[in-house]
């Protein structure tokens, strides 16, 4: 028996969120076509008859611009300091950059994580032809010296088993370290959170998504209804209107959407109220962000 601990590190929008989601088989981080949408450390158990992988989602490393992001890399760092195996995410679809080869660097032999083994897993195969795929495994080998490079689709499923055999491979023998009925660690209402900041996502300008923080403050369940009170923290009265929208239609579309998200994560009917608040620049604030959960 195998256990251990096996991270997915990476430049914002890599789909190291999706490919959790896939890998896990249910939904625990969220996702979007939006740069640095992970915010937390996530980690979600995948069981095996012989080995319990545990995956730790990170936040995407960027140069930060806010104390938040500055947090947000220390996080990453931390993370990869921890684990057993680590899983470098470069999508197929999009050439190897400078965010590559600064992580890349960072992970090597001599950098920051150690002497651990480094898999290079070059995601959205489903995005490119194999032509287009084969230059883009050539590339990344070239990149630094990795223990092994495995192409993967979280969409179509393809490689999926083959990662997973590959980063088990790397983790000591253990008994196991979560209960067989476990896929995340994460308490309730951090994700019922995320599924809030998910469906508020969809659809705002591009300044937005990261000016968005969500607060649940109280969770009650009775006779198989799930009350939740939860609050939209933006940084600035002009993004509360955007959020809210005319007569509050956009606010509605976030709670029709989110509610159905919980639904599905809870087993309960939910009753979902909404507010939106300003914390003036809460991601330079070290009193806001702590009281944000940062």
């Amino acid at each position: 028996m195998r256990a251990g601990f096996a991270c997915f590190v990476g430049r914002p929008n890599a789909g190291k969120s999706t490919l959790t989601n896939a890998l896990v088989g249910q939904k625990i981080a969220i996702t979007s076509s939006k740069p640095q949408t992970t915010r937390h450390v996530i980690r979600g158990v995948l069981h095996r008859p012989d080995a319990q992988l545990v995956l730790v989602d990170t936040p995407g490393l960027h140069r930060p611009r806010t104390l938040l992001g500055q947090r947000l890399n220390d996080l990453v760092r931390q993370a990869w300091s921890e684990v057993d195996v680590i899983g470098l995410c470069i999508p197929a679809d999009q050439p190897v950059g400078r965010g590559d080869r600064f992580i890349s660097g960072k992970l090597g032999t001599a950098g920051e994580a150690g002497p651990r083994p480094v898999i290079a897993v070059v995601t959205k195969i489903d995005l490119v032809d194999r032509a287009r795929l084969a230059q883009q495994l050539v590339a990344v080998s070239e990149l630094g010296d990795f223990t092994e490079v495995v192409p993967v689709s979280a969409v179509t499923g393809e490689q999926l088993d083959v990662l997973v055999d590959v980063l088990t491979k790397y983790l000591p023998e253990s008994p196991q370290l979560y209960p067989d009925d476990m896929l995340t660690d994460e308490p309730e209402q951090v994700l019922v959170a995320e599924l809030v900041r998910e469906a508020a996502l969809e659809g705002v300008r591009d300044e937005l998504p990261h000016s968005i923080a969500v607060v649940v403050e109280e969770m009650q369940r009775e006779n198989g209804l799930t009350r939740i009170y939860a609050d939209l923290y933006v940084e600035r009265p002009s993004q509360k209107a955007i959020v809210i929208g005319a007569r509050g239609s956009r606010l509605r579309e976030v709670g029709t959407k989110a509610r159905a998200e919980i639904e599905e994560l809870l087993g309960t009917r939910v009753y979902l109220d909404l507010h939106v608040r300003v914390a003036k620049d809460w991601q330079r604030d070290p009193r806001q962000l702590r009281k944000l959960g940062f």
